[in-house]
């Protein structure tokens, strides 16, 4: 197979890829707003592209006056210097959200002349333009998050690109109906968690109330106000030495970052390191062991911030970051993490040079509860709900896998 041929590629296509300059295939734009014909100030964000700033970082961060800045139309590029995590020389997006906006002329902008639109779309989304970027970025040259990359040489930059006009619109279709399959999919995932914001809204008594908004027919009764204290406890984590772990079998021990483990959405299932017997032993370390079930969180650090919670329903260990609380037998296992869902703890976080809290600022913390009949209903209804997130969630993320797998074989190296 030549260098110049991707591993992948649509039928009927056999020539070799060529090497051109971004600049045979484009040209820069300069068009400055000096005529005020647009006041949507834009910004680069490297999973939706070119958007609003203001939905973007919730408010301006542009100047009042854009008259100064470069005036975008759809259809045209632009290249954000600024280096991200995950995205280590920057982003490069097509406007196609908004008919024009401006950018700050920090960025470069250029339009394709000769070239397929959506291939280079495409293209922008690989790895492959890296290399040439870095080549042409000065030794040392980040500073304050930006890349010191001139304008000459960023159109200077070689792509490899196939010289067949059809096998280019090819790409770029693929592509685009693999991006719009994704949108779709993101799109169903973020209407079922506004509206399992709604519910979490209407389905437990406001602030002073004794009863919820919205609730299942037969349940009159008002809710009891109880301190998590008295119908449950918390437990601290443990030290686990980074060098002593590894384990694939034993008593699983979950930190914060196992949250993000594929299959944990909900219930914690899958850990990367496990504790044998004669660890246990050793260090005296005595597994948490739910009877009915408890839920985790992060106690200290930024990780308070993100408020997340899991069910764990067997024995386990948690790192000292981490604090579970466990229901005692009056409580439906999976009302008790929707409420837990409910409360954001980081308002009970104590200010210091980390973020934290202990057991007894959770313990304190009073809630409202029903009888457990009442809680089994609102616990199956989120449940399957949650289920129904996940199995969304899980499908997206196979699509971007599988959008992943086709940029690596579908463009030349």
């Amino acid at each position: 197979m030549s260098k110049k041929t991707p591993q992948i590629r649509f039928k009927g296509f056999t020539d070799d890829w060529e090497e051109r300059k971004l600049s045979s295939i484009s040209e820069r734009v300069t068009r400055k707003n000096k005529n005020n014909e647009s006041t949507l100030p834009l910004t680069i964000s490297a999973q939706d592209g070119l958007v609003d700033q203001n939905d973007f970082f919730n408010k301006q961060v542009a100047s009042r006056d854009v008259t100064g800045y470069f005036l975008v139309k759809n259809g045209e590029f632009a290249y954000n210097k600024s280096y991200s995590n995950g995205y280590p020389w920057g982003a490069i997006k097509r406007l196609d959200k908004y008919d024009m906006g401006v950018l700050s002329t920090l960025y470069i902008v250029f339009r394709p002349t000769k070239i397929n639109s959506q291939f280079l779309v495409s293209y922008y989304d690989t790895t492959r333009w890296y290399r040439e970027v870095s080549k042409n970025a000065a030794e040392g040259a980040r500073n304050h998050g930006l890349l010191n990359i001139a304008p000459t040489d960023f159109f200077n930059t070689l792509l490899v690109v196939p010289k067949i006009v059809d096998e280019q619109e090819k790409i770029g279709q693929f592509f685009k109906q693999l991006d719009d399959t994704i949108d779709l999919h993101q799109r169903k995932l973020d209407l079922l968690k506004e509206q399992k914001k709604g519910f979490l809204q209407k389905m437990f008594p406001k602030n002073g109330a004794k009863i919820p908004e919205l609730r299942f027919s037969g349940f009159a009764d008002d809710w009891e106000e109880r301190k998590l204290g008295e119908v449950g406890k918390t437990k601290s984590g443990i030290g686990f030495p980074d060098a002593q772990q590894g384990g694939k079998q034993g008593t699983p021990f979950y930190k914060v970052s196992d949250m993000n483990n594929p299959g944990n959405e909900v219930v914690m299932m899958n850990a990367n390191n496990y504790a044998s017997d004669s660890q246990l032993k050793e260090n005296k370390w005595n597994p948490i062991n739910p009877q009915n079930s408890g839920v985790v969180f992060a106690k200290v650090g930024a990780a308070i911030f993100l408020d997340r919670k899991r069910i764990v329903d067997t024995s386990f260990l948690i790192d000292n970051n981490m604090m579970s609380y466990l229901f005692d037998s009056s409580w439906n296992r999976y009302f008790g993490k929707t409420l837990f869902e409910k409360l954001r703890l980081s308002r009970f976080a104590q200010v210091g040079a980390l973020p934290s809290f202990n057991g007894s600022d959770v313990e304190d913390i009073k809630v409202m509860i029903p009888e457990e009949s009442e809680q089994k209903m609102i616990g199956d209804m989120f449940e399957k709900l949650d289920d129904i997130i996940a199995l969304h969630q899980r499908k997206l993320d196979l699509l971007k896998e599988q959008k992943k797998g086709f940029l690596q074989k579908m463009f030349v190296s």
